[in-house]
């Protein structure tokens, strides 16, 4: 069965609503930017709302709502029946990738400290809602109430992604982010959300099993790798030569010690304080942090990044539409569960990372990622780029 669309206008106006497509998919990510994708004839009613800018609200699901970005189309024998737009677009949390992190005039970098939600709404305040350039703001976007959900982090940022900040610190955290639609208020709200623990070995919530054998998984991919695996960190921090301020991280030995260097220069020695001079004027001074806080946030920077290289373990699958769990019901993105092949021997409790959602001629299809997907080429890029010490040469 598919799932009706409606065709939404930035400022939330409905231009039209859309049920016979004649495919398509979206995937919602937990940590990262989902996206769309829909293959429509050119002749059907309100295709030509499918511009640039406008929203797609899926069914009537205010967490899933994707900006259009993207058209084509082309034109062979066959004519106007196959006369299709191939129209794309990613989840309206994109927006958030439109701002990088700015930070105060009178210090290098942007610091907080506290739960992982008070500090992304914190990033995301400064940057897009309460901000001194009026044009860097976004008059749309407004955060949901704080309920100081995560756990306590220390970060630092300075001229980066604001998006990409999110999915690293929810990563860090365990927490999910999204944007969704606020009707009354025609507004779009920033939110995190928490998953539900469902895992076999917990007593709370009702147990989700995806398995073959439970009859709850159509197909499932599975990985072990050990090809980008670290489990020791050098962290290094400000400082030359042997003067250079350098923690190590993890104890393994031997050849099960597969050692990291990371380069954290950006790691404040000093921070600026604001003291009132003889005269009555506003003076920025530097004074020396304590060294226990330097410690402390080149530990987490390690670990953080240490996390990036850990992940040996990659699952895939397709759920049955008939599994004796229901989708939105009994498990949703975000949440822990237990997976399971018992003929591979192979039992993982990892939560739900990613859901694709495919509706085509054929009928209704469900995939999902558990726990972190595989490392494109670029985020190995990214990696590998974090591995380079700014040691001078002499």
């Amino acid at each position: 069965m598919k799932k009706p669309i409606r065709i939404l206008s930035a400022a939330m106006d409905i231009l039209g609503e859309i049920d016979n497509y004649e495919s398509m998919f979206f995937i919602h990510r937990c940590h990262g930017i989902g996206e769309i994708e829909l293959r429509i004839n050119r002749y059907k009613k309100h295709v030509d709302k499918l511009l640039k800018g406008n929203l797609i609200l899926v069914g009537s699901q205010l967490n899933k709502v994707f900006q259009l970005k993207h058209r084509e189309i082309e034109l062979d024998e066959n004519g106007k029946i196959t006369e299709n737009w191939l129209i794309k677009g990613f989840a309206l949390k994109v927006v958030v990738a439109q701002r990088i992190t700015i930070p105060p005039n009178h210090t290098a970098y942007d610091n907080k400290q506290g739960n992982a939600e008070t500090v992304m709404k914190h990033y995301v305040d400064r940057n897009i809602i309460n901000l001194a350039d009026p044009k860097r703001k976004i008059p749309e976007l407004i955060l949901a109430i704080n309920q100081n959900r995560g756990t306590s982090i220390s970060w630092q940022s300075r001229y980066k992604n604001l998006a990409e900040e999110m999915t690293e610190i929810s990563l860090a955290a365990g927490l999910g982010w999204d944007v969704y639609l606020d009707i009354q208020q025609k507004k779009w709200v920033f939110d995190v959300f928490e998953g539900r623990n469902l895992t076999v070995n917990q007593s709370i919530n009702p147990p989700v099993i995806f398995s073959p054998q439970f009859e709850s998984l159509k197909s499932l991919h599975y990985t072990e790798s050990e090809l980008n695996y670290k489990n020791i960190a050098y962290v290094a921090g400000q400082g030359e030569g042997v003067d250079r301020r350098v923690i190590e991280l993890g104890n393994q030995s031997g050849l099960s010690r597969h050692e990291l260097f990371i380069d954290a220069r950006d790691i404040e020695e000093e921070t600026d304080v604001e003291t009132i001079d003889t005269e009555g004027n506003k003076v920025t001074e530097k004074v020396p942090r304590p060294e226990a806080d330097i410690i402390k946030d080149l530990t987490d920077r390690g670990r953080r990044q240490l996390q990036e290289f850990l992940q040996e373990e990659y699952l895939e699958g397709q759920i049955l539409t008939d599994s004796p769990f229901v989708y939105e019901k009994d498990y949703n993105l975000g949440d822990i569960v237990t997976v399971q092949s018992k003929d591979w021997g192979v039992t993982l409790d990892t939560r739900i990372t990613e859901i694709k959602e495919i509706y085509e001629q054929s009928g209704f299809k469900i995939e999902a990622v558990f726990g972190n997907d595989r490392p494109t080429l670029i985020q190995k890029i990214k990696q590998e780029l974090s591995q380079i010490s700014g040691e001078v040469r002499r």
